[in-house]
C-alpha cells in the first residue's frame, strides 16, 4: 500500500478455501466463491486488499492485491465451475502466513464472509507484516490488538444468518433498516425466509416471481439483494405489485429462476374482498386444493428446469376440527415437482400468541398452531406434469446384524471383566 493511499480508500476481502481448493487458488492466482457470497466478490475492485483463509487448517495468507475487479466466470473451468464469482490476484513474494488466524479474527471481531472496512484492512496488513520474517514464521500473538476494536466490521445494515438446519425460528418479521413487506398485513411473510431462499437458490440478476405477494415482502428483499422480481396479487395493496390471478400467470414457459408462494391455508383470514380470492374457500373442501393446484401447474410451467419453488403453508384447527392443510398441499405439489427439503418455520407474531389463547388451549385441551411448512420443490426434467411421485429405493439396514454386533461386544466386555 503506497503512502499516497488514504485509509478510507482501502478496502479488504477475505476469501475462503479448503485443503482441496487451496492449491488451485495459488496455481491460478485466482480467488473465488459461490453464489451465496456472490455480492461480496462482485464488490471487489482492482487494487483492493485480499486475504485467503483455509477453513480447514485455520491458516490465513496475505496480503494480496486484486489484479481485476470481481466478476463472474473469469476462468469458467476453474474448480469445475463450482465457484464462478472470481477475482484475479496479483502475484507477490511478500505473502505472510498466519497459522492461528481463528484466534486473531475472533479477537478482531472479523467475519470472513463480510467485506473489511479500511480500518480492519490496515490492521490485518500490519499484523501480517509484523508477524512475518524471511523464514516465513507464523504470526506472533503478541501483535494482536486490544479487544476494544471489536465491531469495526459491523455492517450498516445487518443481514440475516443463512440457515443450516430445517428448523427456522425468527424473532420478528423483518430485518435491517429498510422494512420488507408490511408487518401489519394479515399473514405477512417473514423476510428472513425470502433472504435464505434467494441466497441459496438464485444469483444476482435472476428473476424471482411471487404470484401471491400480499404486502410485497418478496419484492422488497429481491430489490435489496439485486434480484429481479415480478410480484402479483389478486388485490394488490401497493402500486408496484401487479394485479393478477395466480391461476393464470402472464409469463413465458421456462422463464423464471425461483418462485415463492405464501398461500392462504383456508378461509380463516379475510385477505381482501375480491371474488376470485382463494382465501375465501374452506380448507375442508376439495375445491380449495383444486384451485391451488391450478397455481401449482402455472408455477411448473413458468419455472426453469432445475429451479426451485418455495411454498409456505400452515395447518388449520377451527371449531374443534384439525385439517392437515400442509400434508394435502404437499401431496398436490409432488405431482409436479421433486422435493428438495421440508423446513419447519416457527410461528411467532400471530394473533393467537397471547396469554389468553395459551390459557384457552390448556383449558379446552387443544393446540395453538406453532409452525408452518416451507416446502422446497424443484422442477425436474424427468418429472412429468401431474404424474405420481417417483419411487424411492431406500437402503435397508439389517437389525439382525446390528444385534449380532451388540451381542458380540457385550460378550467381549464380559470376558474382559
Amino acid at each position: 500500500m503506497s503512502q499516497a493511499q488514504t485509509v478510507t480508500e482501502v478496502k479488504g476481502y477475505i476469501f475462503a478455501c479448503t485443503n482441496k481448493t487451496e492449491k488451485e487458488c495459488f496455481d491460478r492466482m485466482l480467488f473465488s466463491t459461490n453464489k451465496i457470497y456472490a455480492e461480496k466478490a462482485l464488490q471487489v475492485k482492482k487494487g483492493d486488499m485480499l486475504f485467503l483463509l483455509n477453513l480447514e487448517t485455520d491458516v490465513l495468507y496475505g496480503p494480496f492485491k486484486a489484479e481485476s475487479d470481481g466478476k463472474k466466470d473469469i476462468v469458467p473451468e476453474a474448480w469445475g465451475g463450482k465457484y464462478p464469482y472470481q477475482v484475479v490476484v496479483e502475484k507477490s513474494d511478500k505473502t505472510a502466513v498466519c497459522k492461528t488466524s481463528g484466534k486473531i479474527l475472533n479477537r478482531l471481531g472479523v467475519d470472513w464472509k463480510e467485506p473489511l472496512n479500511s480500518e480492519l484492512t490496515d490492521i490485518l496488513v500490519e499484523l501480517l507484516k509484523n508477524g512475518h520474517d524471511n523464514g516465513g514464521s507464523p504470526l506472533n500473538l503478541q501483535f494482536i490488538v486490544p479487544k476494544k476494536i471489536r465491531n469495526l466490521q459491523k455492517p450498516a445494515d445487518e443481514k440475516p444468518t443463512l440457515e443450516a438446519t430445517t428448523l427456522w425460528d425468527y424473532p420478528r418479521q423483518s430485518y435491517g433498516k429498510t422494512p420488507k413487506g408490511n408487518n401489519r398485513y394479515a399473514g405477512v411473510t417473514p423476510a428472513f425466509i425470502l433472504y435464505n431462499m434467494i441466497k441459496r437458490y438464485t444469483e444476482p440478476g435472476d428473476l424471482v416471481v411471487d404470484p401471491m405477494s400480499g404486502s410485497g415482502t418478496t419484492l422488497d428483499v429481491c430489490r435489496e439483494e439485486n434480484r429481479r422480481c415480478i410480484a402479483y396479487d389478486i388485490a394488490p395493496p401497493r402500486l408496484d405489485i401487479i394485479q393478477n390471478d395466480a391461476r393464470h400467470i402472464p409469463l413465458d414457459d421456462n422463464s423464471v429462476d425461483m418462485i415463492f408462494i405464501d398461500s392462504p391455508y383456508g378461509d380463516n383470514i379475510d385477505y381482501n374482498s375480491h371474488p376470485g380470492n382463494i382465501g375465501k374457500i374452506s380448507a375442508e373442501s376439495d375445491e380449495f386444493y383444486d384451485e391451488l393446484e391450478k397455481v401449482m401447474k402455472e408455477c411448473h410451467r413458468i419455472l426453469k428446469q432445475g429451479k426451485v419453488l418455495g411454498w409456505l403453508i400452515g395447518d388449520q384447527w377451527v371449531k374443534k376440527k384439525f385439517t392437515p392443510v400442509g400434508f394435502l398441499i404437499y401431496q398436490r405439489l409432488c405431482k409436479y415437482f421433486e422435493t428438495v427439503d421440508i423446513v419447519c418455520v416457527t410461528r411467532r407474531n400471530q394473533t393467537s400468541n397471547t396469554g389468553m389463547w395459551y390459557n384457552r388451549a390448556i383449558r379446552f385441551n387443544f393446540y395453538l398452531r406453532g409452525f408452518k411448512y416451507l416446502f422446497l420443490m424443484r422442477k425436474d426434467s424427468d418429472k412429468k406434469e401431474g404424474s405420481d411421485r417417483t419411487k424411492v429405493n431406500w437402503t435397508q439396514y439389517s437389525r439382525e446384524k446390528d444385534s449380532e454386533k451388540a451381542h458380540a461386544s457385550s460378550k467381549k466386555n464380559e470376558a474382559q471383566e
